[in-house]
């Protein structure tokens, strides 16, 4: 909107006030519209305009209701490169009516000197842009300014180098104009200032460090889908090499350059891996952190099998961004120079491949190097080790957990009919129980202490081993983020390991010194040598842990009595099912125990093993550390607290002993045979139990929690992986 005419005569009476005789003058003149816009004889047509323009308070009505500034300071446009013209030089076209003639001033055209310029700019996206009707597409002024335009060498040039991430920001991170166009890069301007980049040009002043014009082009900005674009796909390798000149000769060389130099748009570029604007220092962690989602992009199988792994677990819970020590995909294969297998130059060569290894394992040989990180167990042809070993333990685990989870509902089920209809007795029995006084000890203090060292140990390795199986869950995340971290947890896994080695080596050597004590029993009296008949009847004896044939009769009497077919068997010292878990420790402590050590120390184990190895003791120590703790959270759980006679926790283990009319409910053959031997009253206790026995409870309630929780938690990550 044109200034008006009475805004003009108080323009003009404010310049009489100030004393002006050739305003004054011209006052007069200006007061017929016909001489509105004459020069006066001998007065510069620059000083005309500034007669009005030199005015701090000449504005106008802009959009909105807002004021606009038409004061144009003559000292500062004596500074700028076009101070040595006039106004009608870039105002050419204006009317001489102005500004009385109704209409906006006319555009300023660059392009009728700066003609080359103004051709590129036309066939850039903001020219495109503007010339389709896009009006806040940026033009010469947006980026220039208008006035006071200087050299762009020029420090306070809007586009000298450290100032255009400013400038350019002042549309690319405008939050109408990045959504109003729809801009793939809408934060661009902060993403630019915390990159590396950024940080090296804005803070530190390296004049060298890239800014906008340098990968984008200055007049000839154009979208990466034009083939001509210094950010298209095919050209921002060589746009980056420009500052990177190596890097992007060793890139060209690698099977990623070959790729793109044969056309083909699956090899990668820099921004693939760097990104566009929020470049950082590989050298951090957080670049670490992200590197194998970087490479999963395209490698999405590899990814799969590589977070079976440690490193792969562990950089998902973050390690990378607190520790170097996890091995992300191009400590491995390269950075820039990521070569094929097969190429003799590559770092996983066979010429290679050792010294790479070295970069982590120093003691690294040719055998530890068969290690295969995206080992595929279910890929029988190329990993048929791997294969069996994985069928072998899924087929152990379905077939633990259903021979023993039907065991387990069945007698569930059974108690809960005969609760339902006789639940008065069953109260009856269970008050008496719990009231008996006449105690009998079951366990003595070092198996006592042996169970405890297993309880706690037990839980100590799920905690830290059973994040990092289900490493996808938020659970774990946050669990990893209580512990300390994975570093922390390996730490504390490892602890609970060489406690798991420490009672299991106790309880073999209290078996050794049972058994050399009791040597003599052992040796044929006649001839002082070992009988074979004499060690058979001493494993068979009810009071071994070894399984007989009078386990397997009582197992099919108690499955009779589920569905009440016979009476409910008269147990031992020991049951079946309690022997059945013992024994399940030793294979237990042998399996994980051993491929935990493997996986401790691989260096050591690949000297006389293969490194295929390490695949394999993952994938035992996997699974039967699941199938450790889901039986452990639900089968023994069951036989030992959930059963109603001994809801909510049997706190034998803790106190070593068990009640006169429970010893005869639950182990009748035991009491009748300790009775019939006369021993009975050697296993008679009466102490300070009931003293400490609240303590014992509560310790007893905390283990018994977490597991529980725990197998909550276990159940959950194993849905919802199945539900992805």
């Amino acid at each position: 909107m044109p200034p008006t005419r009475s805004t003009l005569q108080d323009h003009l009476g404010r310049s009489r006030r100030r004393g002006s005789l050739r305003l004054a003058l011209l006052a007069s003149l200006l007061m017929s519209p016909a001489a509105l816009h004459a020069t006066p004889i001998g007065m510069p047509a620059q000083e005309n305009c500034l007669d009005c323009h030199g005015d701090k308070d000449f504005t106008k009505e802009g959009p909105n209701g807002t004021t606009l500034s038409l004061f144009v300071d003559a000292a500062r446009f004596g500074k700028a490169v076009h101070a040595s013209l006039t106004c009608k030089n870039c105002h050419s076209n204006i009317n001489k009516d102005h500004p009385n003639d109704g209409n906006p001033p006319p555009k300023v055209d660059c392009g009728a000197c700066h003609t080359e310029e103004s051709k590129i700019y036309q066939a850039s996206i903001h020219g495109m842009s503007k010339a389709m009707g896009a009006s806040a597409a940026a033009n010469c002024t947006d980026c220039h300014g208008n006035h006071y335009i200087v050299p762009v060498k020029q420090t306070d040039s809007p586009v000298y180098k450290m100032n255009l991430p400013v400038t350019c920001a002042k549309c690319h991170a405008n939050k109408n104009i990045t959504e109003e166009y729809k801009m793939k890069y809408p934060s661009v301007g902060s993403q630019y200032q915390e990159s590396i980049h950024g940080q090296a040009l804005l803070k530190k002043g390296l004049i060298v460090a890239p800014s906008c014009n340098d990968c984008h082009g200055i007049h000839d900005i154009k979208r990466s889908v034009d083939r001509s674009s210094p950010i298209n796909h095919a050209n921002v390798a060589k746009t980056c090499g420009k500052c990177h000149v190596t890097v992007e000769e060793i890139y060209n060389k690698s099977i990623h350059g070959q790729l793109l130099a044969k056309g083909d748009p699956r090899g990668p570029v820099c921004i693939q891996c760097h990104t566009a604007h929020q470049i950082e220092t590989p050298n951090g962690g957080h670049f670490k952190s992200r590197a194998d989602q970087t490479c999963g992009k395209c490698h999405a199988d590899r990814l799969e099998h590589y977070r079976d792994t440690y490193h792969g677990k562990a950089m998902a819970l973050g390690k990378a961004n607190t520790a170097r020590d996890v091995a992300a995909c191009y400590d491995c294969h390269g950075h820039h120079d990521v070569l094929r297998v097969n190429d003799p130059n590559s770092r996983l060569s066979p010429a290679h491949i050792v010294e790479t290894c070295k970069q982590c394992h120093p003691k690294a040989n040719a055998s530890f190097a068969r290690y295969a990180p995206h080992a595929n167990p279910l890929d029988r042809k190329n990993y048929p080790q791997l294969y069996y070993v994985f069928l072998a333990m899924t087929i152990l685990l379905v077939g633990t957990f259903t021979v023993f989870g039907a065991h387990t509902f069945l007698w569930l089920f059974r108690s809960i009919w005969l609760y339902r209809h006789d639940s008065k007795q069953f109260r009856e029995a269970k008050i008496k129980i719990a009231k008996d006084d006449e105690q009998f000890t079951r366990f003595q203090p070092f198996e006592r202490f042996l169970h405890l060292l297993v309880v706690t140990s037990f839980l100590l390795l799920v905690l830290t081993g059973m994040p990092l199986k289900f490493y996808y869950t938020d659970w774990a995340k946050a669990m990893f983020g209580i512990l300390g971290g994975p570093s922390v947890a390996r730490t504390l896994h490892h602890f609970g390991a060489v406690i798991t080695f420490l009672y299991f080596a106790l309880h073999i050597s209290d078996t050794l010194v049972h058994f050399w004590k009791n040597r003599g029993y052992l040796r044929d009296p006649e001839t002082g040598k070992l009988a074979v008949s004499r060690v058979w009847k001493a494993a068979s004896h009810p009071d071994s842990m070894i399984p007989t044939k009078q386990d397997l009769k009582d197992f099919v009497d108690h499955n009779k009595w589920f569905f009440g077919k016979g009476p409910k068997p008269q147990f031992d010292r020991w049951t079946y099912f309690e022997k059945f878990d013992y024994l399940a420790v030793f294979w237990g402590v042998f399996a994980i125990g051993v491929s935990g050590l493997i996986m401790w120390f691989p260096e050591f184990f690949s000297r006389f093993m293969p490194g295929w190895m390490i695949n394999v003791s993952l994938i035992i120590h996997s699974d039967e550390a699941l199938l450790a703790a889901g039986f452990i959270f639900t089968v023994h759980f069951f036989n030992t607290h959930f059963r109603l006679e001994k809801f909510p926790m049997d706190t034998v283990i803790f106190s070593g002993r068990v009640s006169k009319t429970e010893l005869i409910h639950e182990r009748k053959r035991w009491y009748d045979r300790l009775l019939a031997e006369g021993r009975l009253d050697s296993f008679r206790v009466k102490d300070e139990w009931e003293a400490w026995k609240g303590i014992a409870r509560s310790f007893g309630y905390i283990f018994f929690g977490l597991g529980v929780l725990l197998l909550l938690l276990i159940i959950y990550a194993m849905m919802s992986r199945l539900a992805h």
